[in-house]
């Protein structure tokens, strides 16, 4: 059985801020185990909800399944007790069963289950999907809804009906009619992530669909910074929201859009401007160049005014 219940997981990632770390990378592209233990014992004196290791942020798409197990085990190992972990699954069913398999084995709290690789699906089809990796783990999973794998209100109520582990819903498209069906009809019956690239952008108005929380990647550089923007978004302080969103995060997104993958590509580039390199991103993404370092600078002394 999990350390944590799948119920009390659920409770506890809606409660903050989640974190999402990157995954260090050597200058030829290794996994940099130590430098990603260090970072973890880092940022653990920053209160968060959860933990997601190996996720979007953490480049899950370019690691084999070998290296997903080691990045899991080293969170976990890491990570201060008080803090969930979760691990990823994901590709085809086959494999996001593996994964969620050794995830549990690895002592990870929970399962961010992500899209199947490539291939569309009917409703059906995902909802075999979740079913699947739902009882191959006794663990607690939140599903992605995203890209090729994007959960109609029906599929999910299905799904939590027949999957009692299933606890959480992380939103990756921005349907917000799509997040309040579901809303109304689960309420309470599972968590709501914010799952977008630079989720404070929607935390005000997710905030009243019933989305406690998001992930943030900004608090891999920037902690103080997410921390006291969530703080913001949940006293419902919508001015220090606002002039946080125009002098820091609308900034900060128009680099992140200048090419496609940069929602990564920029965290990392913010750690190493932070004095807290994590190594250069894996193909197919790529890096920062210099002139968007600077832009990216300058938005980190800015940050550091409002939120030091």
């Amino acid at each position: 059985m999990p350390a944590i219940a799948p119920s009390e997981l659920a409770h506890r990632l809606g409660s903050g801020l989640l974190s999402f770390p990157v995954t260090h990378f050597t200058d030829d592209l290794a996994f940099d185990e130590a430098a990603y233990r260090d970072n973890i014992a880092r940022l653990a004196k920053y209160d968060v909800a959860g933990l997601f290791a190996a996720g979007g942020t953490g480049e899950f798409f370019s690691l084999t399944p070998a290296e997903v197990g080691r990045v899991v085990r080293a969170a976990v190992q890491s990570a201060p007790e008080s803090t969930p972990v979760l691990a990823p699954a994901g590709h085809g069913t086959a494999q996001a069963v593996a994964f969620a398999e050794d995830a549990e084995a690895a002592g990870a709290d929970g399962v961010l289950l992500f899209p199947p690789y490539l291939t569309e699906a009917s409703a059906a089809g995902l909802v075999a999907h979740v079913r699947a990796v739902c009882a191959a783990t006794s663990l607690g999973v939140v599903i992605y809804s995203r890209a090729n794998a994007v959960y109609t209100a029906e599929a999910v109520a299905e799904l939590a009906d027949s999957c009692p582990n299933l606890i959480g819903f992380k939103d990756g498209v921005g349907d917000l009619e799509n997040i309040t069906r579901i809303h109304s009809r689960l309420g309470d019956r599972l968590v709501y992530i914010g799952g977008l690239p630079t989720a404070e952008t929607f935390a005000l108005p997710y905030l009243e669909l019933g989305v406690t929380t998001y992930s943030s990647a900004i608090f891999n550089f920037l902690p103080e910074f997410a921390l006291a923007f969530y703080a913001a978004v949940r006293a419902g302080d919508r001015p220090r929201v606002r002039r946080l969103l125009d002098e820091v995060v609308l900034p900060y997104t128009a680099i992140r859009d200048r090419s496609p993958g940069y929602a990564v590509s920029i965290v990392k580039a913010g750690l190493d401007l932070t004095g807290h390199p994590a190594g250069p991103v894996r193909p197919p993404l790529t890096d920062l160049d210099e002139q968007e370092r600077a832009l990216l600078s300058e938005v980190i002394a800015v940050s550091r005014t409002l939120a030091p």
